[in-house]
């Protein structure tokens, strides 16, 4: 196991369009009910992380000073605002978990949360290009889709046209969505229909379809981290049996599309340190803000050789009854993407499997789950692999 600290409670709001007005309120819905959720006080934090990307869906920053005003009780604990990207979440986490691993206090609460929806859906694209380089790639039209676009022509250049083992990712999340209470959209579309560009799945940046791209959400989940001596006289653990983070360039112009290197050297990092292969996984949690990233990620994760991530979609390997599940939970694509809480949400997930708390999702006999969030186009890469220690 990595260092010492282990997740010991957490707390998840549905997912979708929130009544929550902002982040503050957001903060309020998943703080107190992680505390209560993992059997400490208030009192008893130390520090307190929290992942917003914020980068124009709210006027409010400095979002670290946003935790004591949704709880008073936390006025003059420690906070700190953390970013990355589409990997914020997992940040916040590896903050909090660098925090308690270096003997500086027992417990850490980790928030993370996105309010998207209260901006005009014209300046989502835009907000979101925050997470590329823009110096390149800023006048990309229709925002990520258009920057994932490129990434699967290219893909497509390569390897063949896969839409059709995409639509069979998109599916498959969105079927595993329905037995997620906490997911945006729990709705079966099936293969037929993500595979068919319509009125209602239409091309959004050719050859990506609605139904290849995650939803704009708002959201917001949280852990509670505990040192291994806090964690003794509480109700659970999940342990770390590793994490590793992997940078890569941000400059798409500087690194090949198609090959996630950063992803791929994260997971082998985490393999090696955990002592496992990936065929020793229950599950993983994977990052499918678009299908075409999951069918990469497949790649990266080892699971198939280099251009035939669609064949494990294709020949059912990832779905629930098959050699890997991936994400049980319905992944970005069902459960939705709100930025700065994907990634707490992701390792809530994956600890709910792991405890036998994952309701009708439940992997029978999860004892060892994965999890890979990544920042922008596999710029920032970050694995854990997480197991049951109480």
């Amino acid at each position: 196991m990595t260092g010492s600290a282990v997740i010991v409670g957490w707390a998840h709001t549905p997912f979708g369009k929130s009544e929550a007005p902002d982040i503050e309120t957001l903060i309020g819905e998943v703080g107190q009910s992680a505390l209560t959720h993992a059997g400490v006080e208030a009192s008893d934090v130390d520090f307190a992380t929290i992942g917003v990307l914020n980068s124009g869906f709210s006027n409010q920053g400095f979002e670290a000073g946003l935790i004591g005003k949704a709880m008073p009780e936390l006025r003059h604990t420690p906070a700190l605002h953390v970013e990355n990207a589409c990997a914020t979440g997992s940040a916040a986490l590896y903050a909090a978990l660098d925090f308690v691993n270096a003997g500086r206090g027992d417990i850490a609460l980790v928030i993370g949360a996105e309010k998207m929806t209260g901006v005009p859906m014209g300046d989502v694209g835009d907000i979101l290009l925050s997470a590329c380089y823009r110096a390149e790639e800023g006048d990309t039209p229709n925002g990520f889709a258009g920057i994932f676009a490129q990434i699967t022509q290219s893909y497509f250049q390569k390897y063949g046209d896969h839409s059709a083992e995409m639509a069979m990712i998109a599916a498959k999340n969105h079927a595993n969505g329905m037995n997620n209470p906490f997911a945006h959209m729990r709705r079966d579309f099936g293969v037929k229909f993500c595979n068919t560009v319509s009125d209602k799945n239409p091309l959004v940046a050719p050859p990506l379809r609605r139904t290849d791209c995650s939803l704009v959400s708002d959201g917001a989940a949280a852990l509670v981290v505990a040192s291994a001596e806090a964690a003794q006289n509480l109700p659970r653990a999940i342990g770390f049996r590793a994490r590793a983070q992997v940078n890569d360039f941000l400059p798409l112009s500087m690194r090949d599309l198609t090959a996630f290197e950063g992803a791929h050297r994260a997971w082998a990092t985490a393999k090696e340190q955990a002592n496992i292969s990936l065929d020793d996984l229950s599950l993983v949690e994977t990052h499918d803000c678009f299908t075409t990233a999951e069918m990469i990620e497949y790649e990266a994760m080892g699971l198939t050789p280099v251009g035939q991530g669609w064949r494990a979609a294709a020949e059912g390997w990832t779905s629930m009854q098959g050699r890997l599940p991936v994400n049980p939970s319905g992944g970005l694509k069902s459960k939705g993407h709100p930025i700065g809480a994907t990634g707490v949400s992701q390792h809530v997930m994956a600890a709910m499997q792991l405890t036998g708390e994952a309701g009708a999702m439940l992997v029978n006999g999860a004892n060892l789950a994965g999890v890979f969030n990544m920042g922008g186009a596999a710029v920032t890469n970050y694995v854990s692999i997480m197991e049951r220690l109480k």
